[in-house]
């Protein structure tokens, strides 16, 4: 079922992966929209950060794996072959379970990636200024960092590192966040802050999330798609899945008959 008709921002065709003889993903075939927040969920296992993963290529890093069918970003297969890995990473955000900045300052945190991937020689420091404000005012930290922003990242609470990795992607203006679980090492009212700000992010990129917290999908997503055993099962507008699912199997994930 669509809601609307805004362009796909990720496509996938007869997706298959393997790990050596191991099929973790069936001919799994998707659009996500553009400038919406999509949720996966499923039972552990059931291919969701395999799939999550794939969309930025993180899973070449292991050499047993295996890939046929296609993934395209903006209208672009990401497995082309003049296609370069450091720009699918320029272009195809991802944040992680547990908050992993770097143990530098977290002005440095925030200038990262754009130091990495800017193509000036020198970039002026009012121009750099304003690029650390812009990022942490996105990911509503900078009230509570401005004065210290030459401290280590590594001294903030968990859920400030959280928003400062999410911060760490934004300066190179990536069109797609990937979050594998990013509220899982946080307590409750980190939970509630993350969430907030990935709600504020949307309409500005696109946000992929997996998540097993069934209240979290369906509090912080507009879409959810629903995978088992490598498949996918259901794509839906996350209240209509939530309140009248279309296959039995997600009925019985969502109400806890297994998984």
């Amino acid at each position: 079922m669509q809601t609307d008709k805004r362009p796909a921002a990720i496509r996938t065709r007869d997706l298959n992966l393997w790990y050596g003889t191991f099929q973790a993903l069936f001919d799994v075939s998707l659009e996500i929209k553009q400038g919406i927040i999509t949720s996966l969920i499923g039972p552990s296992g059931c291919g969701k950060s395999t799939l999550l993963r794939s969309v930025n290529r993180i899973n070449e890093r292991l050499g047993y794996v295996r890939i046929d069918g296609s993934i395209e970003v903006m209208g672009k297969n990401i497995y082309d072959e003049d296609v370069e890995l450091v720009q699918v990473r320029k272009q195809i955000g991802m944040v992680f379970q547990r908050p992993n900045p770097l143990p530098i300052s977290i002005r440095d945190n925030v200038l990262f990636g754009y130091n990495l991937h800017s193509e000036k020689r020198r970039t002026p420091r009012s121009e750099l200024d304003g690029i650390v404000e812009d990022a942490l005012q996105q990911v509503l930290l900078w009230d509570q960092v401005k004065d210290k922003l030459n401290r280590k990242a590594t001294d903030l609470s968990l859920e400030e590192q959280q928003k400062l990795c999410i911060a760490r992607l934004l300066p190179v203006k990536p069109g797609v966040l990937l979050m594998d679980e990013p509220c899982s090492a946080l307590d409750p009212k980190g939970t509630e802050a993350v969430e907030e700000l990935i709600w504020e992010l949307r309409e500005k990129y696109t946000i992929l999330i997996v998540t097993h917290n069934m209240a979290q999908a369906r509090r912080a997503s507009e879409e959810c798609i629903f995978m088992l055993m490598g498949k996918v099962i259901e794509h839906s507008p996350t209240e209509s899945m939530f309140v009248t699912p279309a296959q039995q199997e997600t009925a019985d994930y969502i109400e806890g008959r297994y998984g």
